[in-house]
């Protein structure tokens, strides 16, 4: 499994300088906030945005396998009889139907990412390699993309949430210049209501990870109802201190809801809607906290 829903030019929030961003498809849990829900599913897979259908009825007219049919003046899609073969949003006049995920050979995917080698060098930036989860893709392909990225002297971040079996964030180390690590919320059953697991592996990846010698940017997504409390963040804090781990960064990432318009398009339900951010002083202080507690370079956003 290695489709790509995107390859992000000039990025400078995932990781050191500017970066390119390569969104892997696929993740092993469902964040309710998650705000690329197209790289959700494993798969590949038709967007379409029905608010800006005409209801031309071109696409079905287009579609070979008749998987397409009008129903009170709007396409509807078999999902089990569409073969992705593309000529629907081809044919789409509104432009408004996209096939999400595109395979991409280890050559192909190196030859994008070495175009931008003037700015890595500039800026002190790379290429950071992120989802959905990279590190539930095929092992052997991330790993020849990794080497190669080492060989032409360019720095690789890894953007993951963790919930991987270790051996394969350990088979990176040696290629990996920095982790961002989500560290969503402490509390196990909270985790689970509101990610889909529970962290024990998370955390426990983490500690192993710390242990063998990893540049480790801690992430936590701040959701008020979830996580964006005092309690939430002095154990967090505990957490890192009991296990000796000194990230060189800490990101409060405030909750926002710019990928919610994107559900529809995919068929999907948004289930962040109660979910809201802290406010500025609020942020300020958990920023406080983790100061207070040695962990100095502590930013909201990045």
């Amino acid at each position: 499994m290695k489709n790509i829903t995107n390859i992000q030019k000039f990025s400078i929030h995932d990781g050191d300088g500017i970066r390119t961003s390569v969104f892997f498809k696929g993740c092993p849990l469902k964040c309710e906030w998650c705000h690329n829900p197209e790289t959700q599913r494993y798969e590949r897979e038709m967007q379409f945005d029905p608010g800006k259908c005409t209801g031309c009825g071109a696409c079905v007219k287009a579609c070979p396998s008749q998987a397409l049919t009008m129903k009170d003046g709007r396409p509807v899609l078999d999902k089990e009889a569409c073969t992705l073969c593309g000529r629907c949003e081809n044919y789409c006049p509104a432009g408004i139907r996209e096939i999400v995920g595109r395979e991409y050979t280890v050559k192909e995917l190196v030859k994008e990412l070495m175009k931008d080698q003037i700015f890595y060098e500039d800026s002190g930036g790379g290429v950071t390699l992120s989802g959905g989860e990279v590190m539930t893709m095929d092992m052997d392909y991330i790993l020849a993309v990794a080497r190669e990225l080492k060989r032409q002297d360019i720095t690789l971040t890894i953007d993951t949430c963790g919930y991987v079996q270790y051996e394969r964030l350990q088979a990176l180390l040696p290629y990996v210049n920095t982790f961002l690590y989500d560290v969503k919320v402490m509390d196990p059953e909270l985790h689970k209501k509101y990610i889909g697991a529970d962290n024990k592996l998370i955390l426990e990846n983490l500690v192993r990870l710390a242990r063998d010698g990893a540049r480790i940017y801690i992430r936590i997504p701040t959701i008020k109802e979830v996580n964006g409390n005092e309690k939430n963040m002095r154990e967090t804090i505990a957490f890192l201190k009991e296990h000796d781990i000194h990230p060189a960064q800490v990101n409060l990432l405030p909750y926002h809801d710019t990928g919610s318009g994107k559900y529809s398009k995919l068929d999907m339900e948004y289930k962040g809607t109660d979910l809201h951010a802290p406010d500025k002083e609020e942020m300020k202080s958990f920023v406080q906290l983790f100061a207070d507690a040695g962990f100095a370079n502590t930013k909201i956003g990045g």
